[in-house]
């Protein structure tokens, strides 16, 4: 018996977003046109709504959810880059702490940064706090980060981390049961 539906969503672009940058722990608002993405797509109601504290997120789940309360968890936001917060790809070309983390698999923590694993080790704590929390709730919404959706869905559901990989406005939904068991994972692009 399905007891709860969730449904997990990245937040409207940024500027950094549209740049490639690495924005992690960067405080950075959404665009305009992130913000107008957002209102061209139907999303799933909802009977609670959970964010990430960073501000892109905050402001995507008021726009989703108006008039709703947005309940914010701190372990719901996205890594922190170090060094490489706010560059791309073309910025590090050249640098040896960004070569050094590219040939170790992306897994090492970044310099001066989080590990993947640390992060998705807090991103978990703060999933299990937003269950915690849902508990007279059966469809449950968490505006959040890449990094953190591909966190939560790895752990859940296995396979590779990068596998759920998600485009801003867009995120999976997928249910709990009452004894605990998670199942029908579905991407969603939440297009009208």
């Amino acid at each position: 018996m399905i007891d709860k539906t969730i449904t997990l969503i990245r937040h409207g672009k940024t500027r950094g977003n549209y740049e490639k940058r690495y924005i992690g722990i960067t405080d950075e608002q959404m665009t305009l046109e992130g913000e107008q993405e957002i209102y061209m797509r139907k999303y799933p109601e909802a009977d609670i709504v959970f964010s990430s504290p960073l501000a892109r997120c905050v402001r995507t789940a008021k726009i989703i959810y108006p008039g709703m309360d947005i309940l914010v968890i701190d372990d719901l936001r996205e890594t922190d880059f170090g060094i490489f917060e706010g560059k791309n790809y073309k910025d590090l070309s050249g640098n040896p702490d960004y070569q050094a983390w590219i040939d170790g698999g992306g897994v090492d923590a970044f310099p001066g940064g989080e590990s993947r694993d640390a992060a998705s080790k807090r991103a978990l704590r703060g999933f299990q706090s937003l269950i915690e929390q849902a508990t007279d709730y059966k469809n449950i919404s968490v505006i959040c980060h890449g990094g953190t959706i591909m966190a939560i869905l790895s752990e859940i559901f296995g396979g590779e981390y990068y596998s759920y990989h998600i485009e801003n406005s867009e995120g999976y939904t997928f249910d709990l049961s009452s004894d605990g068991v998670y199942s029908g994972l579905h991407p969603r692009s939440f297009l009208r």
